[in-house]
C-alpha cells in the first residue's frame, strides 16, 4: 500500500500533522505532492535503481521527498543532519547520489559540499535557495499531480551513525517491483504484530533520516493512519502530544523512558495516556527497573524489539514475555539465534557471546566488502556485532556491544551493566561507562555522568563521586564499577538514543598519550 491508495476513499483525512498544528497534509494533498515530485525527478533524468540523498531536519515535507522518491522508484538515502560536512559529502558520493535535497537551514553546511559531489546534477532547497540550487517549490509546482506510468517501488539505502569510522551503507537488494503490489519495509510487521491500520494515529518523536522512525513512518501512511511528527524531542511534549492527539501507537528508544520517568511526579501524571495500545521501543537495551516503572506506569502497551537497519533477523517481545524474563530483548520471530565465542564455536546456553542471526535476511555494506565479510560467519550467519547470551527459553538477552568491553587485568567487563544501574540513581539524567588507561590493570572503569545539576565546587563533585561509586557497589561487583566519575552538563548521545561513547572515551586515551 501507499498514500495515493486512500486518496479517494479518505481524501480529507489527516495524513501528517506536525505536533505544534504548524502542518497538516491530508492523503489527497500528501499523495498530489509525491506525485508532482516524483515527476520532477523523472524529468530530470532518474529513473527506477538511480540514487538520491537528502538531508534536513524533521521538516513538514520530508514524507512527501520520501514517497516522491518511493514512487518513482529510487533509492533513497536519508542522511543524518548532525554529520559534519565532510561525512555528508562522504555519503553523498558513496551512495552513488544524483540528486541532493536539502533545506534552507541547512545552506552553510550544503554550500561547503557543493563542490565535493560533482555527480549530483539536481541540488533541491526548501524554503529558500543559494547559489548552486533551485527551489524545490517552484520546481514541483510545475508538474501534475498525476502518478507517473507503470510506476515501480523505490527502497530505503540507509547509513550507519558512523561512530566509529565513516558511516557504512546498508544495501538490500533492489528489485523493480510494480508500486501497487509492494509493501515498504516494515509495513507488514507493523500491521501484523503492532496492529497498525487505518484507526491508528501514530506519534514519532525522533529524527526521520534514521532508520526505525523512517520506516515506520512510512509504513503507518502505507496503512492509511495519521502520522503525528514531532520536530524535536522532549519529554513533557511527548505526553501533551499523545493526549491532545489520542496517540494509539509510537515508537520510542529506553533514553525517552528516563527522560519520562526523571519528570516531577505532577508533571508526568498530569497527562491522559489512556489512549496508547502499541509503545514500541528498541535501539538499546532498557534498563530492567526503567521498564518495570514504565510498565507501571503505561500498562501492558509496551512492547520491544530488536534488530538492525541491515534487516537480517527480528527479534521481539510483548510485555507479558517481559514480566515472565525480566531484561529479555525477546525471542527470534523470522530468525534462528547463535551465541557464538571468538573462535567462530556455537556456545551453550547463558554463555555470553557475539550474537548471530540465521535466516532472518541477507544484505551487504556498500562499497565496503570486508566490513560485509566480517558480518558474516562460516555458516552463513550474520551479526550485528551485539554481545549477549540466550536462557532456557531461548529468550535473548543483550550484554552490550563488543567494541565496549573492557579488559582489566584480564577480565572482560561490560559497562552497559554499571550504565543501566547508574541511571536509575535519582541524581543521574545520563551516564557513559568505558574503559580509560590504567598502567597496572591494562583498562579501568571510567563513568561520565550528566547529574541532574552540575556540583558547584570540587567538594561537592568528589561528594557525589562517592555517592554513585557505592550505590553502583551495592549491587555490582566491585570490578564492574567505575573507579572516578566525571561530570559533564550533557552527554554526546544521538536523537534516536545512540550513545557517542566513543568520543568520550578517545578523549581520556588521547589525552594519556595512548593509542586508541
Amino acid at each position: 500500500m501507499y498514500p495515493g491508495a486512500f486518496r479517494q476513499s479518505q481524501p480529507d483525512k489527516p495524513a501528517l500533522i506536525m505536533s505544534d498544528r504548524s502542518f497538516v497534509q491530508t492523503y489527497a494533498e500528501l499523495d498530489a505532492a509525491a506525485n508532482r515530485f516524483s515527476q520532477a525527478l523523472r524529468e530530470a533524468g532518474l529513473e527506477p535503481g538511480d540514487h538520491l540523498a537528502l538531508c534536513l531536519e524533521n521538516h513538514p515535507r520530508y514524507l512527501e521527498l520520501l514517497w516522491g522518491c518511493h514512487y518513482a522508484g529510487l533509492i533513497y538515502t536519508a542522511i543524518s543532519s548532525r554529520l559534519n560536512s565532510e561525512e555528508l559529502a562522504y555519503i553523498v558520493n558513496d551512495c552513488g547520489a544524483m540528486a541532493y535535497i536539502t533545506s534552507r537551514s541547512k545552506a552553510e553546511q550544503a554550500e561547503q559540499i557543493a563542490d565535493s559531489v560533482p555527480d549530483v546534477t539536481l541540488r533541491l532547497m526548501l524554503d529558500g535557495v543559494i547559489d548552486g540550487f533551485d527551489s524545490y517549490e517552484e520546481s514541483v509546482a510545475r508538474y501534475a499531480d498525476e502518478p507517473l506510468d507503470a510506476r515501480v517501488a523505490g527502497t530505503d539505502m540507509l547509513y550507519s551513525s558512523g561512530t566509529t569510522g565513516l558511516p557504512k551503507g546498508v544495501k538490500l537488494e533492489f528489485v523493480a517491483l510494480p508500486l501497487t503490489e509492494t509493501r515498504t519495509p516494515v509495513a507488514a510487521v507493523a500491521e501484523l504484530l503492532f496492529g497498525l491500520d487505518a484507526d491508528s494515529v501514530y506519534l514519532s518523536p525522533a529524527p526521520l533520516y534514521h532508520a526505525a522512525p523512517l520506516r515506520f513512518s512510512m509504513a503507518a501512511q502505507s496503512l492509511g493512519a495519521t502520522l503525528v511528527v514531532m520536530e524535536h524531542f522532549d519529554a513533557e511534549s511527548f505526553l501533551a502530544a499523545v493526549a491532545e492527539f489520542g496517540i494509539t501507537h509510537t515508537q520510542v528508544v529506553p533514553t525517552m523512558f528516563v527522560r519520562f520517568l526523571k519528570l516531577p511526579f505532577d508533571v508526568r501524571t498530569s497527562f491522559d495516556v489512556s489512549s496508547l495500545r502499541y509503545v514500541i521501543h528498541a535501539a538499546a537495551p532498557c534498563p530492567v527497573p526503567v521498564k518495570q516503572q514504565m510498565l507501571d506506569w503505561f500498562g501492558p502497551v509496551i512492547h520491544e524489539y530488536y534488530a538492525g537497519t541491515e534487516g537480517n533477523g527480528f527479534v521481539y517481545c510483548d510485555a507479558e514475555s517481559w514480566l515472565s524474563h525480566p531484561g529479555t530483548v525477546g525471542r527470534g520471530l523470522n530468525c534462528t539465534l547463535h551465541i557464538v565465542d571468538n573462535a567462530g564455536d556455537e556456545l551453550p546456553i547463558g554463555e555470553r557471546g557475539t550474537v548471530y542471526f540465521e535466516g532472518g535476511g541477507t544484505f551487504e555494506y556498500h562499497n565496503d566488502p570486508d566490513k560485509t565479510q566480517k558480518s558474516r560467519h562460516p555458516k552463513g550467519w550474520t551479526t550485528l556485532g551485539d554481545v549477549g547470551y540466550l536462557d532456557d527459553d531461548d529468550f535473548l538477552y543483550l550484554t552490550d556491544r563488543a567494541a565496549y568491553m573492557i579488559i582489566s587485568g584480564g577480565v572482560n567487563i561490560y559497562p552497559q551493566e554499571a550504565e543501566n544501574l547508574l541511571v536509575t540513581h535519582p541524581d543521574v539524567i545520563d551516564v557513559a561507562v568505558f574503559g580509560v588507561p590504567n598502567d597496572e590493570f591494562g583498562e579501568e572503569v571510567k563513568a561520565v555522568v550528566q547529574p541532574r545539576e552540575m556540583p558547584a565546587d570540587g567538594d561537592r563533585a568528589a561528594a557525589v563521586e562517592r555517592e554513585l561509586i557505592a550505590y553502583c557497589r551495592e549491587a555490582l561487583a566491585d570490578i564492574k564499577c567505575p573507579r572516578s566519575v566525571d561530570f559533564r552538563p550533557v552527554l554526546p548521545r544521538h536523537p534516536t538514543g545512540k550513545l557517542y561513547k566513543r568520543l568520550l572515551r578517545d578523549e581520556y586515551w588521547q589525552a594519556a598519550g595512548r593509542s586508541i
